[in-house]
This record gives structure tokens, sequence and C-alpha cells, in this order.
């Protein structure tokens, strides 16, 4: 692994400093030789050692916690054009209390929602602990000028927002503009300040191979995100184990070349709990109990938390009660 970072911050701290990386980030060409160094990915392995993680069965004990963790790490998201400040309101209510007849059940980590939504859901979770994310910088597509993503940015955090959900233009990515993508992330990251954590989205579904989003998560390391996350849901791939598996060892490797710790987001397609639950595994086999943690890995869902409640409802009685005893969404 090439080596690069001369001041990492402190285990933990989040996003890194871009002075650490000023060597490689001077131009596009020296990005290019640095991402394009980065050691190939065996396609075959990867998938087979996340096929293999999938197979491991916990006990019951271990799956009634690993349940309570996933619903922790939940950023209950809607991001529709139909959204209304009422469906906002019900969204939040459920991350508060996603159990009402169960006070134990934990809350979820946070709601994720249009900039425009931000202020409805701030008021509606306050008190709580449960944080309120926003997709900005001109979500799903990141197609829009730089001033236009750092004033989507800027009116989020305003109106409240605890944590920014950005795209990456991919196509710039793509192009091999990298530089372009770094310095639209670390613009991001300068206007969240400590005001917000970031998470940058990869959309890995449109990145066509694992080099290009391994590429990419350490572009977006580097460029100092909070999180690397892969997808905004709207595509047609989303997260896999696969990705996510690489995701992982990314932010892996970096820690140990710089101290500094990066959260990982899968989301899109995780729908269930079997599913959940590999990915836990998949968290907990690859980078340790330090990200087994709501504040080091999440899951963008809207269908996951139902899927989560029924089954530890069954655990809690017994009995399977189905999809009338949990709220739609």
């Amino acid at each position: 692994m090439p080596t690069t970072a001369s001041s990492p911050t402190a285990p933990g701290a989040g996003g890194a400093p871009t002075s650490a990386f000023a060597d490689v980030t001077a131009s596009d060409g020296a990005l290019r030789r640095f991402l394009h160094g980065l050691p190939g990915v065996d396609a075959v392995g990867l998938e087979a050692r996340a096929a293999s993680l999938g197979t491991r069965s916990i006990k019951t004990t271990s799956k009634a916690y690993a349940i309570d963790l996933a619903i922790s790490m939940i950023d209950l998201t809607t991001l529709e054009g139909a959204d209304t400040p009422g469906k906002v309101r019900a969204l939040a209510a459920k991350a508060v209390r996603p159990d009402p007849t169960d006070r134990t059940t934990p809350t979820t980590a946070a709601v994720c929602v249009y900039p425009d939504m931000v202020a409805t859901a701030k008021a509606a979770v306050a008190g709580s602990g449960v944080k309120v994310a926003s997709v900005a910088t001109a979500f799903p597509a990141g197609r829009a000028a730089l001033p236009v993503k750092l004033a989507d940015t800027a009116d989020a955090i305003a109106a409240g927002a605890d944590e920014i959900d950005m795209v990456i233009d991919r196509g710039a990515f793509l192009a091999g503009h990298y530089l372009q993508v770094f310095e639209q992330i670390a613009a991001i990251k300068a206007e969240c300040g400590d005001r917000a954590r970031l998470k940058v989205i990869f959309e890995t579904g449109e990145l066509s191979t694992y080099d290009n989003i391994r590429r990419a998560s350490w572009l977006g390391m580097m460029a100092g995100a909070d999180f690397i996350k892969t997808s905004t849901g709207k595509v047609a791939v989303n997260a896999t184990p696969a990705n996510t598996l690489l995701m992982l060892e990314a932010v892996r490797d970096f820690r140990a070349q710089t101290g500094v710790q990066i959260g990982v987001k899968p989301a899109g397609g995780i729908r269930n709990t079997k599913e959940a639950i590999k990915f836990l595994v998949l968290v907990n086999e690859t980078v340790g109990e330090d990200w087994l943690d709501n504040h080091w890995f999440r899951f963008g869902a809207s269908s996951l938390l139902n899927d989560l409640l029924m089954q530890r409802q069954k655990l809690a009685t017994g009995r399977y009660s189905g999809p009338d005893y949990v709220t739609v969404d």
C-alpha cells in the first residue's frame, strides 16, 4: 500500500484532514497514480468471502442482540417526491419509538430526508437522541455546480441537519476527473465543519468495477468523509455483501495507515432481518467490534425496520405477529 499520510488525526476522530494527503492530491496525475496504484480487487475471492461469511449461523441470544443492534443502526429513510410534512412526522415518530407496545425497543440512529423536510424532522425527534440526516448536493445524480451543492448543504445544516449524505458526480469519477471529485467532497466537508458529519455516497451500482469502488472509497476518505456509503437506493444495484465487504476492507486499511476511523453505510436493498445480520457478520469479521456501533455503521433503509420488529416480537413472545402488527411507512 502506498504511504501518504504525514499528519494523521487521532483514532476515532472521523474525517481525515486533506492536508495529510497533500502530496497525492496536488494534481490529477498524482491522484490518478495513487488510486490506480492501489491493489487490484480479486472479484472471485471477494464474492466468495462475502458469500461464505453470509452462511454463518448465530445463537438465539446473539440474534436478539443483533436485532436490537441493527434497529439502532438504521437511518430510517423517506426520499420521495410525494413526501409531505405529515409523512415525515410519522416516520420520525416511528424512529423515536419503533414499537409503541415495547419501550425496550431501541430508537433508530437517524431519520433521513430531503433538505426541505429537515426542519420538520428535527422538530419531531427533538430530545430523543435520533439524528436528522439530509441528502444534499443534488441528490441522487450529483449533477450540479459546486456553489449549488454548497448552498444545498448549508440550507440543510441551517435547518438542523446533524448529518449530510452527499453524492459524488459519478460522471466525473468515471471520466477520470478524480481531483474534481476530491475537491468537491473536501468543499462539502469544509461546509459541514464540526456542525454535521459527512456521508459520501458512491452509487456503487454505477461504478462498474470493484476496482472503481476501492478507488472511490480511498478518494472519499482522503477528502474528509466521516462515512462512506454504497448507494442512493435509486438504481437497480445498491448495497451488496461484496461491495460492502470491499468498503469495510478499505476503512480497515485506511485506519491502519492513518489512525483515522471512517464509518460505512450500506443503503438500498436490505429488506429483512436475515440480510441485516449477514451484514453485521461482515462488519464483525472484517473490521471488528470497533465498528459495531451506530456511530460507525448504519443501514440506509425504509422497509428493513418492520421485519426487524416482527422478528423481535417473535423472539419475545414465541409467536410471529405478521405485518399487520407494525406500522406501514
